[in-house]
């Protein structure tokens, strides 16, 4: 039991170590956990012949992860992204089998075992590009859209590859230790004919029982009020479904993925993804440090040129065959390139498949082995294929677009909204309906059309350029509101405006605490947080919903802004004696400290409704005012100090 425990020490605190660090330094959490188990694996040697055990332990990540995928679609959804499910992630494979397998027969392989290669290396990483998708927040781009068709198409093609596999098989080939096998096999001594209705069967019972006996345990457990009986009830249905497949030798994950489809409208779906995720995440992450433990250094230290070299080629044609599929589909830009570097290397499921083929004697154990170095060395890649993605692809991207000829201005407006996306587009919303003029500029040609599509007019143009503001008539411009998704040439272009423009009223849009100091350093008139007045709306109904009269809500609410505001100037300076800006000091972090109490005095001393007289007068700031009602605001303050 002590073993245990230490193993079960050394995987978490690698870890713990490994990922932040990755994160901290851009390469994504799925690198930092390949890291850890080369770390704790062939360099440290701490870990050792248990990896092969858990990474078929941790390959119950890589199921649970595809039931969830499949929880977020539904039969009408898959219908609907059929030309790209079926086109673009057909051809997908096909293409990169076929130029695999050619590949293979030209290097004097059998046909049977050169096409079971081009299939195996012709499915990429579904884990890693999700995961890594996800993080980076790219799933909503068209070529990460384009990049989960292909990795769907992909996941179901598992299953003919499988079925495919036995039939191909070849006397005399030594599988070596390949040849484990399954402990339970129903369907290994069937013949052809029976193995397929077994096959079928199996899948229309998961898709069976998954509609009608479903949602009915689910309702049976619910009724027991105990949340972690639910938590087993859904357990037990993905390790269920996943023995299932593995008896009929067909992928677990397929089978989970179909259950997933078919619970995608259950009134369970969010329930059962909150009880799932925490299990998804940790055994996903001790999949793939048991990938990076289980490399061969012996075969790779000797055999490592025709590892890289086959490694890199793997990856040159999948790119070859995503670009072109790109530019058939119509996926331009950044987003093609997207697709091509995110899908370019191989998938965990070469490991399963490399294994299932060494079983049905298509693939020797030698080049089985090799193979497997060349899936994990792909693997290893593929982070730092995102990584050419955000420093390479996107800022040459963006600089293609910056030396686009702008549009031409028809007209100039007093204010100029730099950014038409989903936060511009609201203040230039309420300015047309208080019949403001304005003009918009974004980058983005989409923003454009959207915004001239509800008659805001809207021009094609990087902002931050001095001489499109000055196009865009900045000189006589009495307002510009900064609203793009750049932090850094936010800060920037108000830098530029209030030096060569000080008359100009900036507004800017900030993203954070920190981000608001910057340009209010940089010489913002007024700045506001991107979420901190919905996140105090959010806040006052939280208040509300708890027996909080909605009226003495608002009254808390407005009460936690004026005492942030007394306290901002101060924080504001502290924030200036940090380096950078990005780090707590111990003055800084003690007048936090000092603003939190006063925030909860503030709050136990509000007592009834708001009174009118609480609510501090206003007068619009003198540079924002028309000539004529500045002076007669003047005027009037003249008089009053005199009276």
């Amino acid at each position: 039991m002590t073993h245990y425990f230490i193993q079960a020490f050394i995987y978490l605190l690698a870890a713990v170590i490994a990922v932040p660090l990755a994160k901290r330094f851009g390469l994504g959490s799925v690198l930092g956990y390949l890291v850890a188990g080369v770390v704790i694996g062939p360099t440290l040697g701490l870990v050792g012949h248990e990896t092969d055990t858990i990474q078929h332990f941790a390959e119950f990540g890589v199921v649970m992860m595809l039931f969830l995928v499949g929880m977020e679609l539904d039969p009408r959804s898959l219908w609907a992204m059929r030309v790209r499910l079926l086109g673009l992630g057909g051809l997908q494979v096909a293409l990169s089998a076929a130029a695999g397998g050619l590949i293979g027969w030209i290097l004097g392989l059998a046909w049977q075992t050169s096409l079971v290669v081009g299939l195996i290396l012709a499915l990429s990483s579904t884990a890693i590009v999700l995961q890594t998708l996800n993080e980076k927040g790219l799933t909503g781009t068209e070529g990460g859209r384009s990049a989960f068709s292909i990795l769907l198409f992909q996941d179901m093609a598992v299953i003919p590859i499988l079925a495919l596999i036995p039939l191909l098989a070849i006397s005399g080939i030594d599988a070596g230790a390949g040849q484990s096998g399954h402990d339970v096999d129903l369907v290994s001594s069937m013949p052809g004919w029976a193995h397929a209705l077994v096959v079928v069967g199996a899948i229309g019972l998961v898709i069976g029982a998954g509609y009608f006996l479903g949602p009915w345990l689910f309702r049976f457990v619910v009724g027991s009020g105990l949340r972690e009986v639910f938590t087993a009830a859904a357990l037990m249905l993905v390790i269920g479904i996943a023995a299932l497949m593995s008896l009929v030798n067909l992928s677990p994950a397929l089978g989970a993925f179909l259950a997933g489809v078919v619970l995608a409208n259950s009134e369970f779906k969010h329930e059962l993804e909150a009880n799932i995720e925490p299990f998804k995440g940790l055994l996903l992450g001790l999949f793939f440090m048991t990938v990076g433990a289980g490399i061969n250094f012996d075969v790779l230290a000797s055999e490592w040129w025709v590892v890289v070299v086959l490694g890199l080629g793997v990856i040159a044609v999948k790119a070859a065959v995503l670009i072109a599929l790109a530019f058939a589909f119509g996926i331009r830009g950044s987003n093609g390139w997207l697709l091509t570097l995110s899908l370019a290397q191989a998938g965990e499921f070469g490991f399963v498949l490399l294994t299932y083929s060494r079983q049905n004697s298509v693939i020797g154990a030698e080049l089985g082995e090799l193979l497997s170095l060349v899936v994990a060395f792909s693997m290893f890649v593929t982070p730092l294929l995102f990584i050419v993605f955000d420093k390479v692809v996107l800022p040459r991207y963006r600089a293609n677009k910056q030396t686009r000829e702008a549009d031409e201005f028809d007209e100039q407006s007093p204010v100029i909204v730099a950014g038409a996306g989903r936060f511009g587009q609201i203040v230039c919303r309420l300015l047309r309906a208080n019949d403001v003029p304005l003009v918009a500029l974004d980058l983005e040609l989409s923003q454009i059309e959207n915004a001239r599509r509800i008659n805001i007019k809207s021009f094609f143009g990087d902002a931050s350029r001095s001489d499109l503001l000055d196009r865009a008539g900045i000189d006589k411009a009495r307002l510009l509101v900064v609203a793009i998704d750049d932090l850094e040439r936010a800060v920037q272009m108000v830098q530029h405006v209030k030096r060569f423009h000080p008359n100009v009223w900036v507004l800017a849009r900030a993203f954070d605490r920190g981000h608001g100091y910057r340009l209010r350093e940089a010489g913002a008139d007024d700045v506001v947080s991107e979420t901190y007045h919905s996140a105090l709306e959010l806040g006052s109904h939280a208040l509300t919903a708890l027996g909080t009269h909605p009226l003495r809500a608002k009254q808390l609410a407005w009460s936690f802004v004026q005492k942030e505001d007394l306290h901002d100037a101060e924080l504001f300076e502290a924030w200036k004696e940090i380096e950078g800006g990005q780090r707590f000091s111990r003055r800084y972090g003690e007048l936090f400290r000092r603003l939190e109490e006063a925030l909860s005095k503030a709050m136990n001393e509000q007592e009834g409704e708001p009174q009118k007289e609480d609510v501090p007068l206003w007068t619009a700031p003198l540079e924002a005012m028309e000539p004529e009602a500045r002076t007669a605001y003047e005027s009037k303050r003249s008089a009053d100090s005199n009276d």
